[in-house]
């Protein structure tokens, strides 16, 4: 079987009874025209059709994507359907977020908290992962060392402000790891590592506690046995790609320099 890059070369070429790519194409056209190949990189789980509609909604939603380059978007869209996670959707698995990426305005492919789960326990290792946010009147307690314990005992009544988060995973041989990060220092860590933590269109914006989840959890994995599968898509994750493949994991992300968003240009 053909691999998407020839595929794709063949549709770009044709001219006889298929509809042919331009650079002048709308990315909903495109959607459309490239069906045939984004089947070919869906889970069982998801349709085409299903998949197609989700991502004219992201379009929808977020009319900014529409300005994107059709193969960031594209590639964006791939790395979602290859890893079987609902880009820009309530549930939150994924996102594909247009940056201005050194005057270009192309898309980001974000993995969501919801998305990091789904993926965590697609491990059979994997009893339990999770995160939690920790606010100011809960009681919470943890140590490190030989014997480490993490306790948080929620308030039933005003919680107050976020204070700190944590991310923690158990095994099914009951090895267990945990990370806890304060509000202060996740806010930090996402201004260096997150390059579009500012942008209007970054989940950070629309989605902090999520966002903030994701990132502890990813700290706490580091501890776990990870399957190369996982690995690999983790690190898709917050990338930009322009080239499409049989296996999206294989191609380099673009590393982000300039994204920030300009409101005058919206």
């Amino acid at each position: 079987m053909a691999g998407v890059k020839e595929e794709l070369a063949k549709k770009a070429e044709s001219t006889k009874g298929e509809t042919k790519l331009t650079k002048s194409m709308s990315i909903a056209d495109l959607i459309k025209a490239m069906e045939p190949e984004i089947k070919k990189a869906l889970p069982e789980v998801i349709t085409p059709e299903r998949f197609t509609r989700m991502a004219l909604s992201a379009l929808n939603t977020t009319p900014k994507l529409r300005e994107c380059t059709q193969m960031s978007f594209l590639a964006a869209l791939m790395n979602a359907a290859q890893l079987g996670l609902e880009p820009n959707t309530p549930l939150g698995q994924a996102y594909l977020i247009p940056y201005n990426n050194k005057g270009v305005m192309e898309c980001q492919f974000q993995i969501g908290y919801k998305g990091l789960i789904d993926l965590s326990y697609r491990n059979p290792q994997m009893q339990i992962i999770s995160a939690q946010a920790v606010y100011e009147n809960d009681d919470f307690s943890y140590e490190l060392g030989l014997n480490p314990k993490l306790e948080h005992c929620p308030t039933l009544g005003e919680r107050g402000e976020v204070r700190l988060f944590y991310g923690f995973f158990k095994l099914v041989n009951g090895g267990f790891g945990f990370e806890v990060m304060s509000k202060t220092a996740m806010d930090e860590y996402a201004k260096e590592y997150s390059k579009a933590f500012d942008s209007s269109f970054s989940p950070w914006k629309s989605n902090y506690i999520g966002m903030a989840k994701k990132t502890v959890i990813k700290q706490a994995l580091k501890y776990a046995p990870l399957k190369t599968d996982f690995r690999k898509a983790l690190s898709n994750d917050e990338t930009i790609k322009t080239e499409l493949s049989d296996d999206m994991s294989d191609i380099h992300g673009e590393e982000i320099w300039d994204v920030e968003y300009q409101e005058k240009t919206a």
